[in-house]
């Protein structure tokens, strides 16, 4: 293998393979990046053997070839360089890499390529394709709430369903669950139902950069995978394997007290309320106070701790229904209202110890259920 590199689109594909290297590993060879000639471009690849992700990067290519580079070393070197021509030439025999930048050489020890897992090649023509933009928007509303108990595998995953022209993506931990709906551009001959670790959905959205492309997932038969393809990147990630909750029951269809809150308000005071919160037991306090005729609703978020003291916050907001007091993990606020576009959210509550329901107005899409906690004194 022979090959000149831009060391600008080295780092880069580099920075986008090497989140799935593995920290630890019984296998020294998945401690390495996979470097490759593939069709007039440098195919780049790394796995944990759950995850896997390949990236293509522009090469000029003297000498086709490939081999398997120590990640950790390769990155750091890489990233040493100016922006300037990275040469590698690999001596087959003694399986060194050669590596030249400037004034720069270098001879890096590697693993044969052989020894490299194999890759599996998805059948793009039976794949669903969507849009980027849409579904980095769809897991980032969502994949927050997974579990990360391993105690419960199934609840660390995504469920991903699919029917006609309908996409829906759900995550749930036990204290909280998010539900985001999207439609397809095309009907589905069958459906699909499969749950994806949240980690590889979370890397998927990362390394999507450009939406003005697709991207392809396909589903390959009795592999118990999936697999995201892009123009220049690919994603591999196993499924996990279970039943899921069936959700539509968790959800409250109806309430007693409903508040029409300003996003970014409720999201500071939410911040605000933190700061003293986490010190117990990330607690704060709402207060729905509804209006009448003459003067609007108040809103109160408070959150208290001994050692630092208390935060209270009033927000004027539309009310409707009775006077209500209820709790919730003021961490979980933060991360769903995070998430949220809207100017405005409802927030609907049934009473101190049933679940609440966060909504964006204007927003169909998205549904969110969190658990209240307990009141206290």
């Amino acid at each position: 293998m022979k090959i000149s590199v831009l060391q600008e689109n080295l780092a880069h594909g580099l920075s986008i393979v090497s989140r799935a290297v593995p920290q630890r590993s019984t296998l020294p060879v998945l401690g390495n990046v996979l470097i490759a000639t593939d069709e007039g471009r440098l195919r780049l690849s790394a796995t944990n053997l759950e995850l896997g992700i390949t990236c293509w990067i522009g090469a000029k290519i003297s000498e086709e070839g490939s081999t398997t580079v120590p990640a950790r070393t390769f990155n750091e070197l890489i990233s040493t360089f100016t922006d300037q021509q990275v040469e590698m030439e690999l001596n087959n025999r003694t399986q060194t890499l050669k590596v030249r930048c400037g004034s720069s050489n270098t001879d890096i020890k590697c693993i044969d390529a052989q020894e490299f897992p194999p890759m599996p090649t998805p059948d793009l023509s039976d794949g669903l394709e969507l849009n980027i933009a849409d579904l980095k928007e769809m897991i980032q509303q969502v994949a927050f709430a997974a579990s990360h108990d391993e105690a419960r595998p199934v609840l660390t995953g995504v469920l991903l369903t699919a029917s006609d022209t309908l996409l829906n993506l759900a995550a749930a931990d036990g204290f909280r669950l998010s539900i985001r709906k999207n439609n397809l551009a095309l009907p589905l001959e069958k459906p699909i139902r499969i749950i994806i670790p949240s980690r590889a959905l979370v890397e998927l959205a990362r390394i999507t950069s450009d939406s003005n492309q697709t991207i392809t997932m396909s589903i390959p038969p009795g592999r118990g995978q999936v697999i995201f393809h892009m123009r220049d990147v690919e994603l591999i990630s196993q499924l996990i394997d279970g039943s899921y909750p069936e959700l539509d029951q968790l959800i409250p269809h109806r309430y007693s007290t409903r508040a029409i809150i300003p996003t970014q308000e409720f999201l500071k005071a939410c911040k605000r309320v933190e700061i003293f919160a986490r010190e117990g037991s990330h607690i704060a306090r709402l207060h729905f106070q509804p209006g009448n005729d003459l003067q609007p609703g108040l809103f109160e978020i408070s959150g208290q701790s001994e050692e630092t003291g208390s935060n209270e916050n009033q927000i004027d907001s539309s009310i409707e229904g009775k006077d209500q007091l209820i709790a919730f993990n003021v961490q979980f606020l933060c991360e769903v209202l995070d998430v949220i576009k809207t100017p405005n959210v409802v927030l609907e509550t049934t009473s101190e110890t049933s679940p609440g329901v966060i909504r964006p107005i204007g927003d169909d899409n998205f549904v969110h259920v969190i658990m209240p906690m307990h009141l206290g004194g």
